[in-house]
């Protein structure tokens, strides 16, 4: 348990932090699983317009370091890959 007043601060600094990032990520992945669902029912037009509105939110997180700036790019690389592959 915190002690010192600067340490009970820094907790629930944390808390606030803690609960803004969970938000984020959790935004994100509904964004990706839109998109995965758009996949998986073979709909190119539904998974491009998902895709398009994943990939900000994907890249806003890193920005804002709730995601890794190389995962975030991954991510978006391998959804336009499979988007892509929706059309052969």
């Amino acid at each position: 348990m915190a002690n010192t007043t600067s340490a009970k601060k820094a907790t629930r600094k944390i808390a606030r932090r803690t609960a803004v990032n969970k938000a984020r990520r959790s935004r994100v992945r509904s964004f990706v699983r839109k998109v995965e669902e758009a996949i998986a029912s073979g709909d190119q037009a539904a998974a491009a317009a998902a895709l398009k509105a994943a990939q900000p939110e994907l890249m806003r997180a890193a920005t804002k370091g709730v995601l890794h700036a190389n995962t975030a790019s991954r991510k978006v690389s391998r959804l336009a890959q499979r988007v892509k592959g929706l059309s052969a």
